[in-house]
């Protein structure tokens, strides 16, 4: 197999820092290199590992989580919440600055709004070495990043104009440091009716019906809620759609890969889709001065 392109990381070296010392990569052949002599090999997969001493604590999706998700995503079930994400980082006519994606799974949401944005380059950004293989090939201008968002995200300051969290754990001061002063971060999360016609009789994960509440008290300080949209819907989902999702997230954990239960589902189910798309700003004592 010929090694993946990597025109991407090269075109966001400069943006992303060591994780040893903070200084701003280069690429040369296939290593990325900082100033001091840290170096970092691009995977032939198309990734850079930026992941640095012990062993992250972080649990990150496993390959068949991924698989599950990127089939479920292809039938285009969560088109409505990409096209959400993408209007809400917006046009990239006046803007500038990458569009990074934290958690970033198999890239899919950061593809729509990079699609969306012709002009601006992507990072993703994922703890899980088979998210990272995957997120190299989500699209020509993503580049893919292995890195523990929880041990700071190897950004520079001020260098992204969106910063992405889809269902995925936040690091709020981290995400502030990075953002350009006029940048925005938008956070996905699910509403407790989000799937709750699966739940009960599937065994799933409940949604904490406090989540927007602890949600809003993690950013303030570091940010200000500037919208918040409801994306909800019906979905028409078959049998193999439904098994797909309690495959895809963190039901697969604790819920055998061949649920009985499964077989007790009608062909087709109406399942609704129900999540809230917040866009925050920087805080004022956040911004530059």
């Amino acid at each position: 197999m010929s090694p993946a392109d990597t025109s991407a990381l090269a075109a966001v070296a400069g943006l992303l820092a060591c994780p040893e010392c903070a200084l701003e990569l280069e690429p040369c052949d296939r290593v990325l290199r900082c100033a001091h002599g840290h170096s970092f090999d691009i995977a032939k997969q198309g990734y850079v590992s930026l992941l640095t001493g012990a062993s992250t604590k972080m649990t990150g999706d496993t390959a068949a989580m991924l698989d599950a998700r990127a089939t479920f995503q292809g039938g285009r079930h969560f088109a409505p919440i990409a096209a959400a994400l993408a209007a809400a980082v917006g046009p990239d006519k006046h803007a500038s600055g990458t569009i990074l994606e934290v958690g970033a799974g198999t890239g899919y949401y950061l593809a729509g709004a990079l699609d969306a944005a012709p002009s601006t380059l992507g990072i993703a950004l994922d703890v899980a070495k088979p998210a990272a293989k995957r997120c190299a090939r989500a699209h020509p201008r993503a580049a893919s990043v292995l890195a523990d968002a929880w041990r700071g995200l190897p950004v520079r300051d001020g260098t992204q104009r969106a910063v992405l969290s889809v269902f995925a754990p936040r690091n709020p001061a981290e995400v502030a440091r990075a953002l350009t002063d006029h940048g925005s971060f938008i956070v996905t999360t699910p509403t407790n009716r989000h799937l709750h016609e699966l739940i009960g009789p599937l065994g799933m994960v409940t949604v904490d019906p406090d989540k927007d509440r602890r949600l809003d008290t993690a950013m303030s300080g570091h940010f200000t809620a500037a919208d918040r949209t409801l994306i909800e819907y019906p979905m028409k989902l078959t049998r193999a759609d439904v098994a797909n999702i309690v495959r895809m997230g963190p039901s697969a954990h604790h819920t055998l890969a061949e649920d009985p239960r499964l077989a007790t589902l009608a062909d087709t189910t109406e399942v609704t889709a129900s999540v809230l798309v917040s866009t925050y700003v920087k805080a004022v004592a956040n911004r530059s001065t």
